[in-house]
């Protein structure tokens, strides 16, 4: 099986691990292999999908969003407020986020700062503003995102058509256009990038408001679902996002992404939380759970590595 690389293998493991996941919770619940089952195994996949998208672009450069679950958070509440009421307002300070996101990428570069620190910085004030605007949780969903979240298309749930084409939309913008050739390089050789030609400091302030971009759309979706928000409401995206990106074959250096590994990661990330909830585990030990799992496949993923590096020096 000459076909069957290391490198092929290495792609392989974030699918095979969410079909081997599936036919695990398949066999415990039999109920959930139907339309509506499915429906409710994958009812949050679309924003944690959207916001591990966003993550890989901002891993694509080698940074990494601390704020990334604040931030959500802090567009749910803006959706449930101002989108509501005020739809203009409401768009206009979405887009004045991701112009802040822009920044912070330009900010980043030219001062030469550890995105880390900088984006944790930002949570505690993205975290402020969602606190200011929603003290306890409220406010109520736009008509047209709940209708959009909670429609029916048919044979397959809305969660899952529309993580495909996140997938799918992704791949094409990251793997298959000159912008996504830029980033790529930016994160894999930024010196050349800058040779060729190639504004460093534009391609890094287009990626992180890209980034933003897929951050809102991930908290615009999270309230057409839940209806209502809070400050708190996607604290935990910000490890979600980053798991997914590394389950689905990302690398944290070097610019390796895999946009449809990423989506398949955060799909198997919200699969994991049904698994371990058939499984009787206390909601406690199932964050340590999902833990064990990333572990396991990350395991695996060093095993595959240093065989395609025995492979290439070969």
């Amino acid at each position: 099986m000459k076909w069957l690389t290391a490198e092929r293998l290495r792609l392989l493991v974030p699918a095979l691990s969410l079909v081997v996941l599936l036919a695990a919770v398949f066999y415990l619940q039999p109920r959930t292999m139907s339309y509506t089952g499915l429906n409710l195994l994958f009812n949050l996949a679309v924003p944690i999908a959207l916001a591990t998208i966003a993550q890989m672009l901002i891993m694509t450069v080698n940074d990494l969003d601390l704020s990334m679950g604040t931030f959500v958070s802090f567009v749910a509440c803006v959706t449930a407020t101002f989108l509501q009421t005020d739809p203009l307002t409401g768009a206009l300070i979405l887009v004045g986020c991701i112009a802040v996101y822009a920044g912070l990428g330009v900010i980043i570069h030219l001062r030469n700062l550890p995105s880390i620190v900088v984006t944790l910085g930002m949570s505690f004030v993205w975290s402020g503003l969602a606190v200011l605007l929603l003290p306890a949780p409220g406010g109520v969903a736009p008509d047209w995102i709940r209708w959009l979240m909670t429609s029916k298309p048919p044979l397959v749930p809305m969660a899952i058509v529309a993580s495909v084409l996140i997938a799918v939309i992704a791949h094409f913008l990251v793997m298959r256009s000159a912008f996504g050739v830029v980033i790529r390089g930016v994160g894999g050789n930024e010196r050349s990038v800058a040779r060729a030609g190639w504004s460093v400091v534009r391609a890094r302030a287009a990626t992180y408001a890209l980034a933003g971009f897929f951050a809102v759309l991930s908290g615009i979706c999270l309230v057409g679902l839940t209806t209502s928000a809070d400050a708190n409401i996607a604290l935990r995206y910000t490890l979600l996002s980053i798991a997914g990106v590394i389950l689905g074959g990302g690398e944290f250096v070097g610019g390796r992404v895999s946009p449809i590994g990423a989506v398949i990661g955060a799909l198997t990330l919200t699969l994991a939380a049904s698994f371990l909830s058939f499984l009787k585990i206390p909601p406690d030990w199932q964050i340590g759970a999902q833990g064990a799992i990333l572990i396991i496949v990350l395991a695996l993923r060093l095993i595959l590595n240093r065989r395609e590096s025995v492979e290439k020096a070969k």
